[in-house]
Formats: structure tokens, sequence, C-alpha cells
């Protein structure tokens, strides 16, 4: 949730609100903590608190919005992070074959990439799930997979090896899926279930 590089963050995290197609969306709060650390918000912080606001936009991420209608989003790209992949799969025991297919499908493998609600990097991890996650550095794609890898090995252990629950708690959330005992009603959330299962079927290929 938390990073302490507060100048080089910000310039990390201004430069990638404008690396891809844009559209309105509401404000992110960045602003630094009395104990020196930055948070991340969506709501304004405490009166009297001095914050940057960047003005999110909704850019294809996740990626699964433009899939079947954008050629790029149907090119594979089996090399892209392969290693850390495959290395980071085999500690988590987790198929490094959905990994690609979740960062296809999030971030289109754009280590930079940002949602409209926040969500960072190439699994696209929200910055409340940080700390849980161990994530420091999260447009550093090592740290980032890492982060996503540790996210569904826990909900995939969860959900007994369910990849659509799983998937469609990282997307949805796990309240969702408690809520409505199975993939919530959500055409997004069903979607992207679907395009992720899909590529992951392509890129085991």
């Amino acid at each position: 949730m938390y990073l302490r590089n507060f100048t080089n963050l910000l310039l990390i995290f201004m430069l990638s609100l404008v690396a891809v197609r844009t559209v309105d969306a509401g404000p992110i709060y960045v602003y630094k903590q009395s104990d020196g650390t930055i948070r991340f918000s969506s709501k304004p912080p405490p009166s009297g608190t001095d914050a940057q606001v960047f003005t999110a936009k909704n850019k294809n991420y996740s990626m699964y919005r433009g899939i079947g209608k954008s050629r790029r989003s149907g090119k594979l790209f089996r090399e892209r992070y392969w290693k850390i992949i495959e290395s980071t799969t085999f500690r988590y025991g987790v198929d490094p074959h959905l990994i690609q297919a979740v960062i296809h499908v999030e971030s289109a493998f754009n280590p930079r990439a940002v949602s409209p609600k926040g969500a960072m990097g190439l699994m696209q991890i929200m910055p409340f799930n940080f700390k849980k996650l161990g994530v420091k550095e999260p447009f550093e794609p090592h740290d980032n997979i890492r982060g996503g890898v540790k996210l569904l090995s826990y909900l995939l252990k969860k959900y007994k090896n369910n990849i659509s629950l799983a998937l469609a708690a990282y997307n949805a959330g796990e309240e969702a899926v408690q809520k409505y005992k199975g993939v919530p009603p959500y055409t997004e959330t069903q979607n992207y279930v679907k395009k992720v299962i899909s590529f992951q079927r392509r890129y085991s290929l």
C-alpha cells in the first residue's frame, strides 16, 4: 500500500498516465503520511494534507475490453518476462501460462499500465494489496509479477484449484464470489474469466 520514493514514484506515475489512450475517469490522490510513507487513494486525504491529484484515465486495461477488436490484443508475447514468470510460478506452484494469460489480459505486457481505479503494473495490482503481497515497486516487473502470482496462488488454493473462481476473485474480489457463490453476474468479470482462460490455452500450445 505504501511506497517511500516519493519523487521518483510521482514521475513514473505521471508518465504512466499519458502512456496510453485515455478517456475521463475519477481522480487519484497521492500524499505523504506523517511517518513518511506514500499513500494512494481514490478518496480525498484528511483536511489540511498536501496531496498530488491525478486524473486517472480509462486505458485499455484490463485489456479484455479490447480483445476481439484489436489485432495487438490477440498477438501472443511468449518471450516477454518469461524467465521471471517461470521462476516465480515454480516457487508458488502456479501454471506459468495462466500468468502469461493474466498479464496479457490485464496489461498487454505493459509494465507501466495504470487502471482507472489505480491498479498498477503488469498484473494490475491494487495499492491496498501492496503491503499484504510485499510489493514495493509496482512498476518493476519482478516485484509486480511476484505479487500477482502470490495472490493468484492464494486464490487457487482457497477455491480448490477452480481457475474460474480464482480469476473472478482476482478481478471482482473475494466478497463478490462469496456473495454470488460463483462467478459474479458482472459482464466485465465474466468476460475477464473467459478471456484469461482462452489465452491460457493459447499460451500453453
